[in-house]
């Protein structure tokens, strides 16, 4: 009976493993995209369901999502583990990985290939202007620098290379990864930082600067995974060890790149373009692929609306009321819900996934969502309100009627076009901000445009960007029905310099 017991006991923890969802997070750049998939596939092979979350932002979103749970694991480096995460200047591995357990998270070993950064200018530009190292910059303060926002903001970044290479531009601008290639190839920038993998290098005709003062540390590819993981999936990461050099990982950039099929290029891993196993595959549709995606990613993106804008507005007309009313309540809430609106939706998802219970969750984007969506009905209604004439009050009061009836029976009915109009402006803004949800992994119409972005693809951006505008048109057309439905035809806004008919 024991042994029974004992045997079905194993059995139960072995389908609980082989069940297990990892969920695998990626940044917002091709190498991450590509290294997420060849992890997934990985781990499913090994018997697990895997989850991947593509292109999460930068290293602070994904890093704060690895240490909250909410994904089991994703690919990082060794230069920004040491230098951004752990602020341990080239520190070693093994010092690494003992601040590292301090936090529940390992470190695999090196993929085997270093993926640092680097300073790229045209081919054709660095020979005319003799510039073959980081060093032979000095003296030239007119070029234009097109820089990504994270080494920007690094401590191991863009200004303490200038101070250890003595440099100054003029102009130096903060640009997405993927739109800077585009720019310095039309000759909008004149320098840009890389990763050493990256397939534009040669695409473009591009020449990395020798780091003759070696600034960068290394970096070398690994997976950064949380510590309470089935040994099982552990084991697997660890056998890519060593796998990866600079070609295979520059060759698989490139088919994302050309593909727009980060899963395709993936399989380049397992399954090499020269191999028969490749070479007998038939080509995935990219097409027919993004139609297949498209209604899941336009429901997910409804429901993401939907549920922002009920909170919305369920929490926003009873505060435009209070605003309404004259004194300090009606003008301190009026004045948060600007300031929050001030806020960049990006660096209010920034700020929402460290905090415990966020994370990067549905709950997350939604409560995003609400707050950008809170000021447009919140001065809506406080503006139709305050906008009743004193008069109109004066009867209301007259006919004696107490106030809350006042308000539910005179007041709320009159200033109802306004609310509308307050709630159809916030409705139409929530669509289109809506897109950022795909940043921290929960998908809606922003998932095609975030890749686009990372592959520099007009096409893929608009798969996204387009129907997240016919949306917020149908939304608009939908919110002039309601209001001609709903509110008497001389309560009804009527445009800027309407006349009456004579």
């Amino acid at each position: 009976m024991n042994r029974f017991a004992f045997a079905i006991a194993g059995l139960a923890v072995a389908l609980t493993v082989s069940a297990q969802t990892i969920t695998v997070g990626s940044k917002k750049f091709t190498e991450s995209y590509v290294l997420g998939e060849i992890a997934k596939r990985t781990l499913e092979n090994a018997g697990f369901q895997v989850d991947h979350k593509q292109g999460m932002g930068a290293t602070a979103i994904v890093w704060g999502a690895l240490k909250n749970g909410d994904i089991s694991m994703y690919p990082e480096y060794t230069g920004t583990v040491s230098e951004e995460i752990l602020k341990q200047p080239r520190a070693s591995r093994e010092a690494m990985v003992t601040a590292l357990a301090k936090d529940g998270i390992g470190m695999s070993p090196d993929l085997g290939f270093n993926d640092a950064y680097g300073i790229v200018m045209r081919r054709k530009q660095a020979d005319d202007l003799k510039i073959a190292k980081i060093s032979d910059l000095q003296g030239h303060p007119d070029l234009k620098c097109g820089i990504t926002h994270e080494l920007l903001g690094r401590k191991d970044g863009w200004s303490p290379l200038l101070a250890k290479y003595g440099l100054h531009f003029d102009d130096v601008k903060g640009i997405d990864h993927a739109l800077g290639y585009a720019a310095l190839y039309a000759g909008q920038v004149d320098i840009k930082d890389c990763y050493t993998t990256d397939a534009e290098i040669k695409k473009y005709d591009l020449v990395v600067l020798q780091d003759d003062r070696e600034f960068f540390p290394l970096y070398k590819a690994v997976f950064l995974y949380r510590l309470n993981l089935p040994q099982k999936a552990i084991d697997a990461v660890a056998k890519l060890a060593g796998t990866i050099d600079e070609q295979k990982m520059i060759a698989m950039n490139a088919e994302a790149n050309q593909s727009k099929d980060y899963s395709e290029a993936a399989t380049m891993y397992f399954a090499p373009k020269s191999s028969p196993e490749a070479a007998s595959a038939q080509p995935k549709p990219v097409g027919n692929s993004r139609l297949d995606q498209l209604l899941p990613e336009t429901l997910r993106h409804l429901e993401l609306v939907a549920v922002s804008m009920a909170f919305a507005i369920f929490v926003g007309i009873p505060l435009g009321i209070w605003a309404s009313k004259p004194g300090r309540l009606g003008v301190g809430i009026l004045g948060v819900t600007g300031v929050i609106q001030t806020v960049p939706s990006l660096a209010l998802l920034a700020l929402l996934v460290p905090i415990p219970f966020f994370g990067i969750s549905f709950t997350t984007a939604v409560v995003a969502l609400f707050l950008y969506s809170l000021l447009p009905i919140v001065r809506n209604t406080a503006a139709g309100l305050s906008g009743i004439p004193v008069p109109l009050r004066e009867s209301a009061a007259a006919l004696g009627l107490e106030p809350s009836a006042q308000l539910r029976k005179v007041f709320l009915p009159m200033a109802l076009p306004m609310i509308l109009a307050g709630i159809k402006t916030s409705a139409v803004i929530n669509v289109g901000t809506a897109t950022l949800a795909a940043l921290i992994g929960q998908g809606g119409l922003g998932e095609p445009i975030v890749s686009g972005l990372s592959l520099n693809d007009g096409p893929t951006i608009l798969w996204g960007a387009i129907p997240a505008a016919l949306l917020a048109i149908i939304v608009q057309v939908a919110f002039d029905l309601l209001e001609a439905g709903i509110v008497p035809r001389g309560l009804r806004l009527r445009p800027q310099g309407y006349e009456h008919d004579h």
